[in-house]
């Protein structure tokens, strides 16, 4: 399953929660501030459906040399200086391969999701590949799409420079200009 970045659904009561979170002092997004922090709260959480998780030990130490060699990034929200939930990621060139995500807060995953489009779209990405086909991730615009389609996007932005893995919060701009795709 793939998020095409440009066919992100944001439902208008969701927008409205993004603009009082850019307005609240303590409600911020941070890139790579605690990526040990989210690899574990991902690891962690229970999920629907499954006895336990595939994040086990070893691949959360290879997340983390990844992490150290600028390969994978977290997206972080917090409130009030807490981890209230957030995703990780691999990141090689413009192609980006959404890991794992989790919340403890309502909508504070999504809310990073939704910080990680703005970033994709500020900054020419096309695609997240979501890896995952469920239909929470359907409702917010990812797809299934051929391989042969997949392969081709993939390998575009591998041979492109990435950038800085920095939030900045004029890519909220990016969603909240946009109009709300309907379902």
């Amino acid at each position: 399953m793939v998020l095409d970045v440009a066919s992100f659904r944001i439902q208008p009561s969701f927008k409205k929660k993004i603009r009082q979170f850019r307005q609240m002092p303590f409600y911020e997004i941070r890139f790579d501030s605690a990526f040990d922090q989210v690899i574990q709260a991902c690891a962690s959480s229970a999920r629907d459906g499954q006895a336990g998780t595939w994040i086990v030990p070893e691949m959360i130490a290879a997340y983390g040399r990844l992490h150290r060699a600028g390969f994978a990034h977290s997206v972080e929200t917090w409130v009030d200086g807490e981890l209230a939930g957030g995703l990780y990621c691999v990141a090689m060139g413009k192609a980006v391969f959404g890991e794992s995500m989790f919340s403890r807060v309502s909508d504070a995953s999504k809310m990073a999701l939704a910080a990680l489009v703005g970033f994709c779209r500020h900054h020419g990405i096309a695609q997240i590949d979501c890896q995952q086909n469920t239909a929470h991730l359907a409702l917010l615009g990812a797809a299934e799409i051929a391989r042969s389609l997949f392969l081709k996007r993939v390998s575009h932005g591998l041979a492109q420079t990435g950038p800085d893995w920095v939030f900045d919060s004029e890519y909220w701009h990016h969603l909240l200009a946009s109009k709300a795709v309907p379902t």
